[in-house]
């Protein structure tokens, strides 16, 4: 059919359609949240998030995939062990500083990451080029929260394995349950900080691998990892372009 024959109908839905697929910006406010349906990309369009249903799954997740990989390969889930059950999914910056995700009730949302702020309306949550979705204060672009200290089953660049010491966070991996389930599976892989760090594979919180992060007076790895072991943290951190690096304080 010639384009100056379609009918009305078919050039409304093409004018209408990037309105309810896409965000032109990177970012989420409190007054322009994402919908089912549309795509926040990254500023050089490395990655996407929105809502997605993994293989045969039609329950609905909100992730992180690579943008321009025809083959959907979802990085990291922020509701994986709380779905919405239908396409009635919106996330969005609560007005206190909030990121939630709601189904059809809106009063009490699924999934939350929760921090509060002196001034409302104050947040934001941009999803930066790494693939980490970041929750920003407006004005001082303060980190909140970011979905890089809740690693899903992939290990992106600049996303750290490991323990904060200060917080308690554990930064480690963890399977899904399936390919239609991005659930907390039974497997998870990380650093174990108590004496010499060493990183272990769990199956059902049984050791079922194990290795020595090296033998840090002097030795290198061939790799580009960073290494971190002090009174704040110990992890490893994945930095393309750069050979080992090593941070360590003998006397934490």
């Amino acid at each position: 059919m010639n384009p100056t024959e379609w009918p009305i109908t078919t050039v409304l839905t093409f004018l209408l359609l990037p309105f309810y697929c896409c965000i032109a910006s990177d970012a989420i406010t409190p007054n322009q949240p994402i919908r089912d349906g549309d795509v926040l990309v990254s500023t050089q369009k490395k990655f996407a998030l929105g809502f997605f249903s993994p293989g045969n799954s039609s329950k609905r997740y909100v992730g992180v995939w690579y943008n321009n990989v025809s083959n959907r390969t979802v990085v990291w889930v922020a509701n994986r062990d709380d779905p919405v059950n239908d396409t009635s999914g919106l996330l969005a910056v609560q007005g206190n500083g909030g990121l939630v995700i709601y189904g059809k009730d809106r009063s009490t949302p699924l999934w939350s990451a929760s921090v509060t702020l002196s001034s409302p309306n104050n947040s934001i949550a941009k999803l930066f080029d790494t693939g980490n979705l970041v929750l920003l204060e407006n004005e001082s672009e303060k980190v909140l929260w970011q979905g890089f200290d809740y690693p899903s089953n992939t290990l992106l660049p600049y996303m750290k394995l490991g323990l904060n010491r200060r917080s308690g966070l554990n930064w480690s991996l963890t399977t899904w349950k399936s390919q239609d389930d991005p659930g907390t599976g039974n497997c998870s892989f990380g650093i174990n900080p108590s004496g010499f760090p060493q990183m272990i594979l769990y199956q059902d919180g049984a050791p079922r691998w194990r290795t020595l992060i090296g033998t840090w007076a002097g030795q290198r790895w061939g790799g580009v990892v960073s290494f971190i072991n002090n009174q704040d943290e110990v992890s490893i951190m994945y930095v393309p372009g750069q050979r080992l690096s090593f941070i360590q304080d003998y006397a934490s």
